[in-house]
């Protein structure tokens, strides 16, 4: 039977959840904020997308997976009027990786500057899902 393992978070900050949780082949990362690792966030909802999309990538990554085996991904955005901006930037970031299901809700706002959040389900690949 699969044990669930908790992956830490790359900066070592503590803080009230996981980066991900592990269960076999699976990967379940913490919601993705457009924050930067020098803790700013852009201003525009395309800046923001590519953060979003390359902080999930990075997690995932240390979780032994990528942005190519994503099952599915969640995202919340705080303004209809992204909507197409926002849609541009996930494809452009995306590019030569096959862009997964997608279901996008749109939420009453978050906390400071933020502009969207995302959460996704990935499959991991290779030695890291056999541990």
């Amino acid at each position: 039977m699969n044990k669930i393992a908790r992956l830490d978070h790359a900066d070592g900050k503590p803080r009230s959840y996981p980066a991900a949780t592990l269960l076999g082949d699976l990967v379940f990362p913490c919601g993705q904020i457009p924050v930067k690792s020098d803790g700013t966030t852009p201003a525009t909802i395309s800046e923001q997308t590519f953060v979003c999309l390359d902080n999930l990538e990075a997690t995932l990554i240390r979780a032994g997976s990528s942005l190519d085996a994503i099952l599915q991904i969640t995202v919340y955005l705080a303004a209809i009027e992204d909507f197409e901006a926002y849609d541009e930037a996930w494809r452009n970031r995306f590019g030569k990786f096959q862009l997964p299901p997608r279901t996008t809700l749109f939420v009453q706002g978050f906390r400071g500057e933020k502009r969207i959040e995302l959460t996704a389900i990935a499959h991991r690949h290779g030695e890291e899902a056999k541990k």
